[in-house]
């Protein structure tokens, strides 16, 4: 393996630890998300393609580091999100809990502060995202929706080239050791 290779993936828990946040930025940050996703777009449609809940989701599953909280985190802004949208109640539920399962999972064993690594998680869980809501969408509705692999790529990479100044930003919120 290369010295980088070795960066990324040794002992990751030596280096990193979880990560500690006020209550308050835990409800207001997914909260300020959800309604970046629900009314940005009726003024500037270009945003619409932004799926903000989602880098929170990625974001504090990752800094928590623990399987069981990234399932509460991605299950409330998810269920918080289904009932400020016109989708069925719990879809973006079960789809965010499954990204905040596997994103505290994936934070076990990479160092998740590299921004390489962070860029290459929000790209991913994005096309994860997408790829299992189209899924619940066949599976549990019956609707036949297209799944657009090359828009999703390139909305992926786009959600990813936001996500690192997002996560520089949320980094700043964190709680300082005493």
């Amino acid at each position: 393996m290369s010295d980088f290779s070795d960066q990324l993936l040794t002992d990751v828990r030596r280096r990193s630890k979880v990560s500690r946040f006020r209550p308050v930025v835990f409800v207001l940050i997914p909260l300020a998300a959800i309604l970046f996703q629900v009314y940005v777009p009726l003024f500037l449609q270009y945003l619409s393609y932004l799926e903000m809940p989602l880098l929170v989701t990625v974001y504090f599953a990752l800094m928590r580091r623990s399987p069981l909280v990234g399932i509460f985190i991605g299950a409330s802004i998810g269920l918080a999100q289904d009932s400020l949208s016109h989708q069925p109640i719990g879809m973006f539920g079960i789809v965010k809990t499954l990204v905040g399962y596997f994103a505290a999972s994936v934070s076990l064993r990479f160092d998740v502060d590299n921004p390489l690594v962070r860029l290459i998680l929000a790209f991913f869980f994005f096309f994860f995202h997408q790829f299992f809501y189209w899924v619940l969408e066949r599976a549990l509705l019956a609707q036949q929706w297209d799944f657009d692999i090359h828009q999703t790529l390139i909305v992926g990479a786009l959600n990813a080239a936001v996500a690192l100044p997002l996560f520089h930003l949320l980094d700043r919120l964190k709680e300082t050791a005493s």
